[in-house]
């Protein structure tokens, strides 16, 4: 190939990502603020649910446990954190401090607080309209949309959309960001790998839907409790400077501090940008392992769901946001492209900054922290995607089953994540960022248009609560309809439930009766 077809290549391709990176642009730039706005609306609707329902959070996970084709609130928890604690949680932090100051990191707390009650609305949507498919409870924002709505059509182009990007584009970009970690900090060729990470995750796809949720219950735990004693650590050795950090993020966050104020927009765009980002509330993502749980009501996953968006965004990514500016590991650029303030003047904005916060008070320990912390969280994003992918997949094929194309799915999440780890794809990236766009905004549409449905579950919870009773759903009783898996499978289960109470109360009664009877007048046998 001579010298001006490679430069017509060049190009080309420069023309395609200029294209891609607009039209991601148009998509993405105005969504982080309509997922918060309809955060804010669904506070009003649901009468600030995640505050008022903070106790039942912690109560739900204590006491649910997983019934036949469902998951426990815990696993349930563990499977949607996988994916909610991503590398975002981690380099979205970085970022946004970097381009909007301090002040990002409080409004990214806000958004959390506020931004919950969208994973609240689109998780008992998603409880609500679910299916008993192949023995195993399955939903999302597809079975909604078709059962709801009653758009197969659009449900048909969602659920496609997601099986292609969960599948086949997603679990690539996260092997690329383990990869990179890896080479950076331990000097190992991204293909090897590559190729450990591709077979960590044929073990676990093998083993179905079982394998993947033993996967999340286990190592998720095990990721954030250590991310967070990681970030303790560091706060202890800097105690000292710990009322300064807050005092810094809270004005600059306000528009107060004499350095940070003038760029209080950038704060507040950028902690909301990476808030929505990191979390994904709204955008549809937590609604396939909401479905999943088995819960006597719909409000109960609700409130699960709320606190994933707490604990990532309250935890986890105030841990990173701390750890860099208690430890001054980051610079900040103005809306010109100066640099305001250049703490670490070599340092690239992203995982860098937390590793020369942990390299400042445990020298030599930052870049493999920050790169287990990249492996952890990545690979537990992959084995997420993979069960979104199939969970599609079961929606596309209905009450069918192809093993040929299940393995289809299997065998494109292994590739990509392979390829995703050697090559640096932008395009097809890029391609992947407007299809999870465009999921995002029509999931909280659909969403919106199902308010009514979300207030009768919140109200009908409330009601029971107040009543001292342990919730339980009936749809009829509300007027829902489409709600077959409630009408169904939970209905025969209250039902047995009934006869083996009766049964109960029959026999204790019985032996009631005998011990009062006088021994000599019992009935030998």
């Amino acid at each position: 190939m001579n010298s001006s077809s490679v430069t017509g290549v060049t190009n080309r391709m420069e023309m395609l990502m200029n294209l891609l990176t607009t039209v991601s642009d148009w998509i993405w730039n105005p969504l982080a603020y309509f997922a918060l706005a309809v955060g804010v609306f669904f506070t009003f609707v649901t009468k600030a649910v995640q505050f008022r329902r903070l106790p039942d959070m912690i109560r739900q996970l204590k006491d649910s446990e997983s019934g036949d084709g469902g998951l426990s609130s815990f696993q349930t928890l563990a499977l949607t954190l996988s994916s909610r604690v991503g590398v975002g949680s981690i380099a979205g932090v970085a970022t946004a401090i970097a381009m909007g100051g301090p002040g990002s990191i409080m409004w990214m707390a806000v958004t959390g607080l506020l931004g919950s009650t969208c994973a609240y609305a689109e998780a008992v949507l998603a409880q609500l309209y679910k299916r008993r498919v192949h023995g195993e409870d399955r939903g999302g924002m597809p079975y909604y949309i078709k059962y709801r709505l009653k758009a197969p059509w659009l449900a048909f182009i969602v659920a496609l959309t997601a099986m292609i990007g969960y599948g086949f584009v997603f679990p690539g970009v996260q092997s690329n960001n383990i990869a990179s970690s890896a080479q950076q900090a331990f000097g190992i060729e991204p293909w090897v790998t590559g190729l450990i990470i591709t077979s960590l995750l044929g073990v676990v796809v093998v083993g179905g839907t079982k394998r993947v949720v033993q996967v999340a219950q286990t190592v998720v735990p095990f990721m954030a409790v250590g991310y967070l004693l990681t970030a303790l650590l560091l706060i202890i050795l800097n105690i000292d400077k710990l009322p300064d950090a807050i005092m810094l993020i809270v004005s600059s966050g306000m528009g107060r501090d004499h350095v940070f104020g003038g760029i209080v927009g950038y704060a507040v765009a950028r902690g909301v940008r990476r808030a929505v980002f990191a979390s994904a509330t709204g955008f549809g993502e937590g609604t396939f392992a909401a479905a999943a749980a088995d819960a006597s009501h719909p409000g109960k996953q609700g409130v699960i769901q709320a606190f994933s968006i707490y604990i990532d965004l309250l935890l986890i990514c105030m841990a990173t946001g701390i750890m860099v500016v208690l430890t001054d590991s980051y610079h900040v650029k103005d809306g010109a492209g100066e640099m305001t303030v250049d703490h670490v003047p070599v340092a690239i904005a992203g995982p860098n900054f937390v590793q020369h916060a942990i390299d400042s008070s445990l020298p030599g320990c930052g870049s493999i922290a920050v790169a287990i912390a990249i492996l952890l969280f990545a690979f537990t994003s992959q084995v997420f995607f993979f069960y979104v992918a199939i969970t599609n997949l079961v929606f596309l094929l209905g009450e069918k089953r192809s093993i040929f194309m299940e393995n289809v799915v299997k065998v494109g999440a292994l590739a990509i994540s392979f390829i995703g780890s050697v090559i640096s794809a932008d395009a097809m990236w890029a391609a992947g960022d407007i299809g999870y766009g465009l999921l995002a905004w029509l999931n909280m549409a659909a969403v919106l248009l199902l308010t009514p449905k979300v207030w009768k579950i919140i109200n009908d919870y409330d009601r029971q609560r107040k009543a001292g009773l342990d919730p339980t759903f009936d749809p009829k009783a509300l007027g829902i309809e489409g709600a077959e898996w409630w009408e169904t499978v939970f209905a025969e289960r209250q039902a047995k439930k009934a006869v083996a109470a009766v049964e109960k109360e029959a026999r204790e009664k019985r032996m009631r009766m005998n011990l009062k009877i006088p021994t000599s007048l019992r009935v030998k046998r």
